[in-house]
């Protein structure tokens, strides 16, 4: 059972501009879709992962859309020899409110050359104001920068005390890309803030 929430991330707002209007899109623990649907509205097709897809029923017979149930959190997921995500990339992958760490560095293949990694979910300290505490379900101080050292390119990062709907939590966002593109100079390629 997933929270009713249908208002799109702010994060994801912030950095939504960087991705290809036809961009190939990947919503991971999507719940109702509140993500995926944004990006559906600006154009791309976008692939809807959830074990729960109860909330996305109405997007059963969209031509942009797919909707994949599977538990993300087995011992086999779809991106394994024969799952449904095997061997394909997406220009855009989008993780909100959802942690199980054996699935980052799949992710990370997953994503194409030049694909943006948009992730935002709760971190150490948060189970100070609410749900979750266990840490298992938290990122630890600086988890996701060193998630993504050496595999892609920081574009923004942060990690604080934040309030959602009047209640406080604690979260780190990342918005990343599989740079591969380097000017003459060597220097790594920069991206607009919204």
């Amino acid at each position: 059972m997933h929270l009713r929430i249908t208002e799109t991330s702010p994060w994801i707002k912030r950095f939504e501009h960087l991705v290809p209007k036809a961009a190939r899109v990947l919503d991971v623990a999507a719940g109702g879709g509140r993500h995926g649907r944004r990006f559906l509205e600006l154009g791309a097709s976008v692939t809807f992962i959830d074990r729960d897809i109860s909330g996305l029923s109405d997007l059963l017979n969209s031509e942009k859309a797919r909707v994949i149930e599977a538990d993300l959190e087995t011992t086999t997921t779809p991106f394994d020899s024969g799952g449904h995500l095997e061997g394909e990339n997406f220009d855009a992958i989008i993780v909100v409110n959802y942690l199980h760490r054996p699935l980052l560095g799949v992710l990370i293949e997953s994503l194409s050359t030049g694909g943006f990694f948009l992730y935002e979910t709760f971190a150490r300290g948060n189970e100070k104001f609410a749900r979750p505490r266990n840490p298992k379900h938290l990122l630890e101080s600086g988890e996701l920068l060193t998630t993504v050292a050496g595999k892609l390119q920081v574009i923004a990062y942060e990690h604080g005390q934040l309030n959602v709907a009047d209640i406080p939590g604690v979260k780190q966002r990342l918005c990343a890309v599989k740079d591969q593109y380097y000017s003459t100079g060597g220097e790594l390629s920069t991206y607009p803030f919204a």
